[in-house]
């Protein structure tokens, strides 16, 4: 619990961050300087205007140099933030032990089990920009997703063989690879259909799944693109465009990785009982 209260904590400053990372990076801006503005007026925001959530409510959703509204998304994904982050360390430390975890007996503060925690944290973090950066410029930016690939793949595997599980360690590359093999062929044949971005990020994702086997990769790769026929049929059905609209793929592989991150082997493991598999 207190693992998760710090988490949380953790990513309430974080998501404030994440704000200005979605908003300056598809525009090819620091995030580092010039500091905070207001999204209205462009005046910089005190620190006493910069405190995460409590500020917006505080200043009822306006800025406090122009008075203009700001958009409630703000303190969402900081909250959003905060919540995930505590709820993932929840996740890990109940999943610590399980026959599905690749480093099975370990528990915080364990490096292994840090190095896991630290990793699906960060996969929090890009998961919000990058489903909020897709959602509104309809593409990925290489800038976050590709170092993603190495940091994560040093924090995934590292973990694994600091535990002993070379067999992890080697499917999460070895899964990386795969799921950008697979995106890669389906962006060859229909480049219209398949945006590089989400080649680039199925590399990411395939490592995730596979730190944890093959059965999640297998669920969340599904899931992925069942969630993204899925919104694709609504939006449609809404009438939000025609065939050839661009609808953003992203946030549906991100969500179907959640889900077989979570539900991957427990799915798995019922199918295969079914079909008489196993």
């Amino acid at each position: 619990m207190i693992v998760a209260l710090l988490c949380g904590g953790f990513g309430l400053l974080l998501g404030s961050f994440l704000n200005v990372v979605v908003a300056r990076v598809p525009a090819g801006e620091s995030v580092a300087a010039p500091p905070s503005n207001c999204p209205r007026c462009s005046a910089p925001i005190a620190p006493r205007d910069n405190i995460p959530v409590l500020s917006w409510l505080v200043l009822r959703g306006r800025g406090r140099c122009c008075g203009e509204p700001i958009s409630v998304r703000y303190p969402l994904v900081e909250l959003s933030t905060t919540l995930a982050f505590g709820a993932v360390a929840v996740w890990v430390g109940r999943s610590a032990g399980s026959s599905s975890w690749p480093l099975r007996g370990d528990r915080l503060p364990t490096l292994p089990a840090v190095l896991a925690l630290l990793a699906l944290l960060y996969l929090v973090a890009v998961s919000l920009a990058l489903a909020l950066i897709d959602i509104d410029v309809k593409r990925l930016p290489v800038v976050i997703v590709v170092p993603s690939w190495w940091i994560c793949a040093a924090l995934l595997a590292g973990s694994a063989l600091l535990a002993g599980n070379r067999p992890a360690a080697l499917r999460t590359l070895a899964g990386g690879l795969l799921l950008w093999v697979v995106y890669r062929l389906l962006h060859q044949i229909h480049p219209a259909g398949m945006a590089y971005g989400d080649v680039r990020l199925a590399g990411l994702i395939g490592m995730y799944l596979a730190w944890l086997g093959w059965m999640p990769l297998a669920v969340g790769a599904f899931a992925g693109f069942l969630f993204g026929s899925l919104g694709g049929a609504v939006v449609l059905a809404l009438g939000g465009g025609g065939l050839r609209t661009k609808i953003p793929y992203g946030p549906y592989m991100l969500a179907g990785t959640w889900f077989g991150l979570i539900w991957g082997d427990v799915l798995g493991e019922a199918y295969l009982r079914l079909t008489g598999l196993r």
